[in-house]
């Protein structure tokens, strides 16, 4: 088990389980949160910890977004000295160091479920939406907050909400910061599921996740980068593209010992990924 500031993280049986954990500020995000978040993602991810990411919060919320004290500790989020226009570039790099804390997981190599209980609000929408896979417990709820408190929301909501549900939607919660119910989210595709508790949500949750953990990882890897792929590019690209991953990522031994499993009747036993080389 590992603690930092905001969160925990337990892996087990090649699952990487990371916990909001810090349920008396609703799991608000100070500055803390913007660092250990990537920190943790890309530890797993290099050194190849786990074959699926799972995150699920603590208390009553799973976020209330980003915590005020970001805004009020005497630090700001603005750059300083230069001129406006040099600090107005400084910021611009700022909040792309902030969108890379969540881009992390759109970018793992494994494929990272969350579990939503209460309000996921504000930060906690571009969080979320950087998933593969949303559920919720039914009481839950989503916020695009920032325009209740002025501001544009700038860490990826609108980028990837866009994606994920009709563009109608995203454009009521954008301009009126009107909260999603866990149900509506359902129907329209944000979230794969509901459920009665965050208890019963787990149990699914990690019941996906053992599922996944147990398939080819380089095959798992290879089916969300092409997802991914084929979401930010035409469809001619996305065949061109799996065409050329296919040409150096095709793994025969690896399709002989999901035959062979299956004909013994046991469970496969594949090769995990490589751990990442990140320097010279």
């Amino acid at each position: 088990m590992t603690e930092t500031t905001c969160f925990k993280l337990s892996i087990e049986n090649n699952i990487a389980h990371i916990v909001l954990n810090r349920p008396e500020a609703m799991n608000s995000m100070p500055r803390a949160f913007w660092n250990e978040l990537p920190a943790l993602v890309h530890d797993i991810d290099d050194h190849a910890k786990a074959r699926v990411i799972v995150i699920s919060s603590t208390g009553k919320h799973f976020t209330a977004g980003m915590d005020l004290s970001v805004f009020t500790d005497g630090e700001g989020v603005g750059a300083s000295g230069g001129d406006p226009y040099s600090r107005a570039e400084a910021f611009r790099q700022f909040v792309l160091t902030l969108q890379g804390s969540f881009n992390c997981l759109d970018n793992a190599r494994m494929p990272v479920l969350v579990a939503i209980q209460g309000g996921c609000i504000g930060g906690g929408v571009d969080f979320v939406s950087a998933c593969d896979i949303r559920y919720a417990t039914e009481d839950a709820f989503f916020q695009i907050q920032e325009i209740n408190i002025g501001m544009t929301a700038d860490v990826g909501t609108f980028p990837r909400l866009c994606k994920l549900i009709p563009e109608g939607w995203v454009r009521e919660l954008a301009y009126a910061g009107r909260r999603l119910p866990a149900q509506r989210a359902k129907e329209i595709g944000l979230v794969n599921e509901t459920f009665p508790s965050q208890e019963a949500m787990l149990a699914h949750v990690m019941e996906i996740a053992a599922e996944i953990a147990a398939k080819a990882p380089v095959a798992v890897a290879g089916s969300k980068r092409m997802i991914n792929y084929a979401r930010d590019h035409t469809i001619a690209d996305g065949l061109d593209y799996i065409a050329t991953w296919q040409a150096g990522m095709f793994a025969p031994p690896h399709m002989m010992e999901a035959f062979a499993a299956k004909a013994q009747k046991r469970a496969p036993n594949f090769a995990d990924l490589a751990p990442l080389k990140k320097k010279m």
